[in-house]
C-alpha cells in the first residue's frame, strides 16, 4: 500500500499508529525512514539492524515473513539517482508474504507501481482538528481556523492563539510563509536556513547555527529523526522556493566554506554538496579526491555527488568517476548511460568490458580488453593484466584450485614482459605476480615453485615482514589430510587471526581457516567470520568488492537457515566484482534450493 499526501498531512502519524496497532497483535515492525543520501542498503540496514545488504531480491529473501509490516518513510526525501534500485526493492517486496507500507509526498516521484494500491490522505475532519486547536478556543473560531487550514494536522499544530484567523482563501504554503516563518527570531531564521540547505538531517552538534533550534523545536518546526533533527518538510520546501538563487549561492558558498574546517567523510560529504550549489565552478581535481574519500564509507553518497557534479560540468574525468562508482555499486544502467559519453579510447573500453563482465557477457569483455590492451602504454598494459589475472585466480568459489585455470595464470604470469619498465614499477610487477605464483603453487602443493617464489619475496620485502608470516600460514593450511588441516595449523592459524590488523588480511585468512577445517568448523571460527561480518567493507577496491561476496557466501554456509539470502547477496556481490565464474558456479547451486 503507497500512502500519499501534502507534507505535514499526517502520513507518519497515521503509519505509526498502524504499526503500533499490529505489534499489539503480536506483529514484527521494520522501519525505514528516508533521507537525501537513503538507498537500497540503507534501507535494509534500517530494517534488519545490519550493514552490508545491496542486492533486492536477497533483502526480499531476508525480509519474507507472514504477520511482519516493512514500512518505509519519506521515500520522495530520495534522490534520483538511487529511484530505480529501490524501485526495484519495491517489485521484489511487493510479492513476499509481508505487508508493506509507503508513504510519499504528492505528488510522487515515483511512476505507477505495480502490485501496490494508492491511497490518498486528505485533511483531518472537523471533529479530529478541533483535537488539535486549544481547548480554550470558542467552537465558532476553531470551525473557521479548521476550514482555513483545509484540516491540515502540521498546520493547526502550527497555529497559535496569538495569531489572527487565516483566512478561507490563504493556501496553507502562503500561511507559514507569512505567519509560522514570519514570527520567528533572526536566531530562529539563522539555523532554520541551516537546516533548510542541508541535503541530508544533522545533529544539534553538527550545527554551525545552533542558538535558534529551541525556538524552532518550541515553535513546533523541527522534527527528531532518532538524534538528527530536520526541519517540517512543508516548512522547508517553502523556505527553499522563498530563498533567490543569488541569495541560495551565496548561503551554499558560507556553508562549504564553514564544513571545510571539519574532518571526516561527512564533512567532505556536506562540502561538496554545499560546493556545488554554490554556483562556482568546479575543480575537478579537488571534488575526485574527496569523493575517495567519501566512497570509503558511503558510496551512496558519492554516487550522488559524482552525478550531480557531471549535470554542472561536462568533464571527462568526473564523468569517469561517475562511471567507476556506477561499476562499483553494480548499477549497470547508470555506468552504461556515462561510459557512452567518454571519448572513444583504450579507457573507455577498459570500462566497457567491466561493464560486460558485471552483465555476464564474458565473451566480449576478453574481446575489449584485448583491444584497450593494444592501445595502453606498456606500463598501464603490464598493470591491467596483474588485476586481470588476481581477479582470475579470487574469480571461483571456496574449493580446490582447477589445475587448468592455474596452468592458465601461470603462463600468462610468464608471458609478460617487464624489461621496460621503469625501476620502481618493475620491483612492484614482480612482486604482485610473486605473491600469485606462490598462492597458486601452495594450493597446487607444488613445493618446488612455493619455495623459490617465497625466496624472491623475502628479498624484496625482507625477512621479517608480517605478510610473509601470513603466507606461510596459508600454505600450512593447504597441506591436508581427509580434507582438513592439521589441528596445529588451525591453532596456529586462530594466532595469527587474533594478532592481525589488516581486515583484508583478516577476512581472507578466516575463509582460508574455513576451507581447511573440512565440514567440521570451530565455533571460534564461527564466531570470528560473525563479528567480523559486521565491518564495513569499502566497495572502490576490487579485492574488498571480492572478499564481500566470498563473506556472503560463507555465510550462507555458517547460518543454513538464511542460506538463500546470503547467497542471493553474494551473487549480486559476484557480479558486482566481475566475478563472472564464481556467480555462474553459485547460481547453479541456488537453482538447487529453491
Amino acid at each position: 500500500m503507497i500512502l500519499n499526501g501534502l507534507p505535514g498531512i499526517g502520513k507518519t502519524s497515521l503509519a505509526r499508529g498502524i504499526a503500533d496497532s499490529l505489534m499489539a497483535k503480536g506483529w514484527i515492525s521494520r522501519w525505514a525512514s528516508c533521507n537525501g543520501d537513503s538507498d537500497v542498503s540503507s534501507i535494509a540496514e534500517m530494517w534488519l539492524g545490519q550493514s552490508g545488504w545491496a542486492s533486492p531480491e536477497a533483502i526480499a529473501t531476508n525480509v519474507n515473513s507472514s504477520r511482519t509490516l516493512l514500512v518505509i518513510d519519506e521515500i520522495q526525501e530520495l534522490n534520483k539517482r538511487h529511484f530505480t534500485n529501490v524501485e526495484n526493492l519495491l517489485s521484489e517486496i511487493s510479492s513476499i508474504k509481508s505487508s508493506v507500507l509507503i508513504m510519499v509526498r504528492a505528488p510522487s516521484p515515483f511512476k505507477e507501481l505495480p502490485n501496490y494500491e494508492n491511497i490518498r490522505l486528505d485533511g483531518l475532519s472537523y471533529n479530529d482538528a478541533r483535537e488539535i486547536l486549544p481547548s480554550d478556543l470558542d467552537e465558532d473560531s476553531a470551525l473557521n481556523i479548521a476550514q482555513s487550514l483545509g484540516g491540515h494536522p502540521l498546520a493547526l499544530h502550527l497555529w497559535s492563539p496569538k495569531e489572527k484567523i487565516p483566512e478561507k482563501v490563504e493556501a496553507v504554503q502562503e500561511y507559514v510563509r507569512s505567519t509560522v516563518i514570519k514570527r520567528l527570531s533572526g536566531e530562529g531564521l539563522e539555523t532554520l536556513d541551516e537546516l533548510c540547505l542541508s541535503p541530508i538531517p544533522l545533529s544539534f552538534d553538527e550545527l554551525f547555527y545552533p542558538s535558534g533550534a529551541n525556538e524552532l523545536d518550541n515553535s513546533a518546526i523541527l522534527r527528531w529523526k532518532s538524534k538528527d533533527i530536520e526541519t517540517h518538510h512543508l516548512i522547508r520546501n517553502v523556505r527553499r522556493n522563498d530563498i533567490s538563487l543569488e541569495n541560495s549561492h551565496k548561503l551554499n558558498s558560507q556553508m562549504a566554506k564553514k564544513w571545510s574546517t571539519r574532518q571526516g567523510h561527512r564533512a567532505k560529504r556536506m562540502e561538496a554538496h554545499f560546493h556545488l550549489n554554490s554556483g562556482k565552478d568546479i575543480d575537478s581535481e579537488w571534488l575526485i579526491s574527496n569523493l575517495s574519500d567519501i566512497i570509503n564509507q558511503d558510496s551512496a553518497a558519492a554516487a550522488i555527488i559524482a552525478e550531480q557534479a557531471v549535470e554542472i560540468s561536462d568533464d571527462t574525468v568526473l564523468r569517469e568517476t561517475a562511471s567507476d562508482i556506477a561499476l562499483e555499486r553494480g548499477e549497470t544502467d547508470v555506468a552504461k548511460s556515462h561510459i557512452k559519453l567518454l571519448p572513444d579510447g583504450p579507457r573507455k573500453k577498459l570500462r566497457q568490458a567491466r561493464l560486460a563482465r558485471i552483465k555476464g557477457d564474458s565473451r566480449l569483455a576478453e574481446k575489449l580488453d584485448l583491444e584497450a590492451m593494444r592501445e595502453l602504454d606498456n606500463v598501464e598494459g603490464i598493470k591491467y593484466e596483474i588485476s586481470t589475472l588476481v581477479r582470475l585466480y579470487d574469480d571461483r568459489l571456496p574449493g580446490p584450485i582447477d589445475p587448468t585455470l592455474a596452468a592458465k595464470i601461470n603462463k600468462r604470469i610468464n608471458s609478460l614482459e617487464f624489461s621496460n619498465l621503469p625501476s620502481e614499477q618493475k620491483n612492484s610487477a614482480i612482486l604482485s605476480l610473486h605473491l600469485l605464483k606462490f598462492s597458486i603453487a601452495s594450493e597446487l602443493q607444488n613445493l618446488s615453485v612455493a619455495a623459490s617464489s617465497r625466496s624472491l619475496l623475502e628479498s624484496q620485502l625482507g625477512h621479517n615482514h608480517p605478510r610473509l608470516r601470513i603466507l606461510d600460514l596459508r600454505s600450512r593450511l593447504f597441506a591436508r589430510e581427509n580434507n582438513a588441516a592439521s589441528p596445529e595449523s588451525i591453532e596456529a592459524a586462530r594466532n595469527e587471526i587474533e594478532k592481525c590488523d589488516n581486515l583484508l588480511d583478516k577476512i581472507s585468512l578466516i575463509h582460508a581457516t574455513l576451507e581447511a577445517s573440512g565440514t567440521n568448523y570451530p565455533q571460534w571460527l564461527i564466531d570470528k567470520h560473525s563479528k567480523i561480518s559486521e565491518k564495513f567493507l569499502r566497495e572502490d577496491i576490487a579485492a574488498y568488492r571480492r572478499i564481500s561476496a566470498q563473506k556472503w557466501f560463507w555465510r550462507g554456509l555458517l547460518e543454513p537457515e538464511r542460506k538463500l539470502s546470503h547467497w542471493r547477496e553474494s551473487l549480486d556481490r559476484f557480479r558486482k566484482a566481475e566475478c563472472s565464474n564464481a556467480a555462474n558456479e553459485l547460481l547453479k547451486r541456488i537453482s538447487k534450493i529453491i
